[in-house]
């Protein structure tokens, strides 16, 4: 029975793909044809409506509903929260909050893709089958959380990691006479990555009207990482108390290079932990497996 059920699953969706690509090429050849014709109107709002491209007749609205359905059942301020991340990862320009939801909503429904390969192609059953489904639909929700994630924590790294270099720069143009816009400016242009992004629309927001100190504290709640938030402190005090900007950059290279060497020992510390797992359920069987093997194969044979 089940096998059957498979089959007309696989017929339908083979019969609807069908019709849709016939139909896509049909309308891809009358809009051909209308193109060609001059002074030719096209009668009935029917047939103004299957002349319009297939994504915006067929795919834009079931986007549209996926959206509506998602920030239905979204709880309270999970939406800005998303648009925080999203801006922390660097991906607001690429990824909105939109398009987030709607892979939320596509993981909610794969359920519907994961029993027929579950049941039918690997041949699970009862409860084992059931556990695997819910496992991966878990698995399908977590995962664009965790990718956000992860490019968080390694947008932020290399902006904690840039950030020494950095300074060092600001510290040698702003002693050859540049201003520190200018000398931002020209230190961003010179090293490219994710915090010369950050420092290039800052200087952004100070030409089109912000002040400096309002424009440092947007790039600190845009990376919301501390050693660039000690050195944005360090930078409203010199700011507000009017000290010399060449010195306090100096002593905060000096600072970021030890915070710097600092971090790279904590991660070499944390070596020896991490490859504690490996060695014990990958290499430590293997090597036993090779050295106890013979043992005990001599020794059943003794015995």
């Amino acid at each position: 029975m089940l096998y059957v059920v498979i089959v007309g699953a696989a017929l339908a969706v083979g019969l609807a793909a069908f019709v849709v690509v016939t139909n896509v090429f049909e309308r891809t050849e009358l809009r051909g044809a209308l193109d060609q014709l001059s002074d030719y109107e096209i009668e009935g709002a029917r047939h103004q409506e299957m002349l319009r491209p297939f994504s915006r007749r067929i795919v834009a609205p079931v986007m549209s509903g996926m959206l509506g359905l998602a920030r239905r059942y979204t709880p309270q301020g999970y939406v800005e929260r998303v648009r925080h991340k999203l801006v922390l990862s660097g991906t607001q320009d690429r990824i909105d909050v939109d398009q987030f939801l709607v892979t939320k909503v596509v993981a909610c429904l794969a359920p519907l893709l994961w029993i027929p390969v579950v049941f039918g192609v690997m041949r699970l059953s009862g409860v084992q089958g059931v556990a695997f489904v819910a496992l991966l639909t878990f698995m399908g929700l977590l995962m664009p959380d965790l990718v956000l994630n992860n490019k968080i924590k390694g947008r932020q790294h290399s902006i904690a990691v840039q950030l020494p270099d950095m300074l060092d720069l600001l510290v040698i143009s702003v002693e050859a006479g540049l201003g520190f816009d200018q000398a931002v400016e020209r230190t961003a242009a010179s090293m490219p990555g994710p915090l010369a992004e950050e420092f290039g629309r800052m200087l952004q927001e100070t030409r089109i009207g912000a002040t400096r100190a309002d424009a440092l504290r947007s790039l600190e709640d845009r990376t919301q990482v501390p050693e660039l938030r000690s050195f944005i402190l360090a930078m409203l005090q010199a700011d507000t108390f009017g000290v010399s900007i060449a010195p306090v950059l100096r002593s905060q290279a000096a600072e970021m290079r030890v915070r710097r060497r600092l971090r790279a020992q904590e991660h070499a510390q944390k070596a020896p932990v991490k490859m504690l797992f490996p060695l014990v359920f990958c290499i430590f069987p293997s090597i036993f497996v090779v050295v106890l093997g013979p043992a005990l194969i001599q020794l059943s044979k003794t015995l």
